[in-house]
């Protein structure tokens, strides 16, 4: 059975006959009684009853022509919309935690406002489980922070976000020579757990120990605490409540930034993807650039001016 055996089934029976049925699908009538035929011989069910040039429904003939119907016009909903240069059906988003608490959601509300016909999905990841679900084609786009290779993906930069490093609010260094110190981060292929992990390694020291969680507010939480430090975005202090009860370093100019960029499989873009470019494109500079890092303490061997917006 496929779409064509449905087209001339329905208007064989919305036609009462061959002859005006091959009449409208401009077909001879020897074509459209085959395809009849061959279609009942298929299903093993006589779809019409014959009397006489005229053919009246069976009732195995009535149950498929709602599912013809239904069938027909999803096939010419979905020709429609490959077609159609506007935005609309699931658009399924991937992007990294911190950029999906704080980067996403006014420009999701207004792509939304914009195109109500599309379905926003988002899940979240590091930046090689999106990478492998995009190859994957479980979903469409990511956010991710760089790098990302430049292969199989295109790429344009989304945000740019300033790094600091947290402590608890009275530890005056986080250097490894003057103590050990216990780092929160993600799971391995975190790209600030990676940037974190290489500043050590430039003083030729590593933690003491790595602790792995699964969000920054439980990370936040626990270096108030006094449980460690972590390396994140400036921007995931502003949706922390307590904030004031953590110290800020910053991290050696060349260091202190890194840009997330919106990424999605070479040769895939689509109207929806060109959509939300566009709305990248038209972000206020405060939703495009880190806020400029404030009170912060400078870890050894940087420079001691603060850090300035690129």
């Amino acid at each position: 059975m496929d779409l064509a055996d449905l087209r001339i089934f329905r208007a064989v029976a919305r036609e009462g006959g061959v002859t005006r049925a091959s009449e409208k699908l401009h077909r001879v009538q020897s074509n459209v009684t085959t395809r009849v035929r061959q279609l009942e011989q298929d299903l093993g069910v006589a779809l019409f009853i014959r009397k006489g040039k005229r053919l009246h429904l069976a009732p195995a003939g009535q149950i498929l022509l709602d599912y013809a119907d239904r069938m027909l016009d999803l096939a010419q909903e979905a020709r429609d919309a490959v077609q159609d240069a506007k935005p609309r059906g699931p658009f399924r988003l991937g992007s990294m935690e911190s950029t999906a608490a704080v980067r996403l959601p006014p420009i999701l509300s207004d792509y939304h406002r914009r195109f109500p016909q599309v379905k926003l999905e988002l899940r979240t990841g590091n930046p090689q489980q999106l990478a492998t679900a995009l190859l994957a084609g479980e979903i469409d786009a990511a956010f991710a922070t760089e790098p990302i290779v430049d292969g199989p993906f295109e790429k344009i930069p989304a945000f740019l976000e300033e790094l600091v490093l947290v402590s608890p609010p009275d530890q005056r260094s986080v250097a490894l020579r003057d103590a050990p110190q216990t780092v929160l981060a993600f799971e391995t292929g975190c790209p600030h757990r990676k940037r974190l992990e290489d500043w050590f390694a430039r003083q030729d020291a590593m933690p003491d120990r790595i602790i792995e969680m699964s969000s920054y507010h439980a990370m936040l939480g626990c270096i108030a605490a006094g449980m460690g430090i972590s390396l994140m975005p400036r921007t995931v202090l502003d949706t922390f409540p307590e904030s004031r009860r953590l110290g800020l370093h910053a991290l050696p100019p060349g260091h202190d930034r890194a840009w997330t960029l919106l990424f999605w499989r070479k040769g895939a873009r689509s109207p929806k993807i060109d959509a939300l470019v566009e709305l990248l494109k038209a972000a206020p500079p405060a939703q495009k650039a880190g806020a400029k890092v404030s009170r912060v303490r400078h870890p050894a061997g940087s420079r001691r001016s603060a850090p300035r917006a690129s």
